[in-house]
């Protein structure tokens, strides 16, 4: 009899061993979804992801006259400057916002090795949005499109300024990094690299 039950315990092991590989083999396989998937939901995911950044910078507006090929129309230029010359200074504040194109990736972003995963991260783009109603015009004789133009050397310049800057940048990157991270992990991969070139070309 104890030999009979000592079978019988070898045989239901066997057996839920067995069931419980199954059903593990079976989760992963529905767990993991294909590269078309992944492209989709990591746009839907980074859609979001943007570092903001609020900067103000201090610019001045003070041109040299351009002449032009008409010998009259140079001396109007000039005399016009020397009538009044065209000064500004201004304390302009900007939202800047940071963050990856991931509308431009498509499955050669990514190579899926069976759990794990690399991508390769899109460009990173910045765009920067005034806010005049905290700007203050300082010291001005400027027209309104003159006024226009000073905001738009300093948008210009914020950026400029923005894209030098390694730290926001590499906030930006790891704020992508983050939330790429936890989608995938949470679709059921357990390795994720971002990296520069993908070790293997993809099938597409």
């Amino acid at each position: 009899m104890a030999n009979v039950s000592r079978i019988l315990s070898v045989v239901i092991a066997g057996a839920l061993g067995a069931l419980g590989t199954y059903f593990l083999l079976q989760s992963q396989s529905r767990g993991l979804p294909d590269s078309p998937s992944l492209v989709l939901q990591m746009r839907e995911v980074a859609r979001l992801e943007t570092l903001d950044v609020s900067l103000y910078k201090k610019v001045t507006f003070s041109p040299e006259p351009k002449a032009s090929d008409a010998l009259w129309k140079d001396v109007v230029h000039w005399a016009a400057y020397s009538l009044r010359a065209p000064r500004g200074r201004a304390i302009v504040f900007a939202d800047v916002h940071l963050g990856y194109e991931f509308q431009r990736i498509d499955t050669s972003s990514l190579q899926v090795n069976g759990t794990q995963v690399e991508v390769v991260l899109p460009p990173l783009s910045v765009q920067v949005e005034l806010r005049p109603g905290e700007t203050e015009i300082i010291d001005s004789n400027l027209n309104s499109t003159e006024t226009a133009q000073l905001l738009e050397l300093a948008r210009t310049a914020f950026e400029r300024e923005a894209r030098g800057d390694a730290r926001l940048k590499e906030r930006a990157r790891q704020s992508a990094e983050r939330s790429l991270r936890a989608l995938f992990l949470s679709l059921g991969f357990t390795q994720v690299n971002f990296v520069e070139k993908l070790t293997r070309p993809t099938a597409g």
